[in-house]
């Protein structure tokens, strides 16, 4: 599994819990360009910012290979920069995109999706 910038994001805040519970269970792996999204993040407490830096310490972090940067090219055509390496990176990989905003990626065939938020 890789996660979305968005889930880790919601993984900070205290009311989420359960999809806290949900990444230690599956040790999913994070696309670098989450790093740089999530930290840019202009909404970020200071105790989110203590979690994160704690989660991306242990998270499993997925590079730029020349794959992936291939597939966020094809990709860039129709969504964000940042989308299109997240999506790069799953297509790659091959993992699971885990992400609360299934609709960004739901036209991707290469890809396979799961909304932990709407799961739970």
């Amino acid at each position: 599994m890789l996660l979305d910038s968005n889930i880790i994001i919601y993984a900070a805040q205290p009311e989420y819990a359960a999809l806290r519970q949900f990444i230690e269970t599956h040790t999913p792996a994070v696309s670098v360009i989450s790093y740089i999204e999530v930290f840019g993040y202009h909404k970020l407490t200071e105790d989110d910012g203590q979690f994160l830096e704690q989660f991306f310490q242990t998270a499993e972090k997925l590079s730029l290979s020349e794959t992936v940067v291939q597939w966020a090219v094809k990709l860039r055509q129709q969504m964000s920069l940042g989308d299109s390496i997240v999506a790069g990176t799953a297509i790659a990989c091959k993992r699971t995109l885990v992400t609360h905003n299934t609709d960004d990626f739901r036209w991707i065939e290469e890809i396979k999706l799961l909304d932990p938020l709407l799961e739970s």
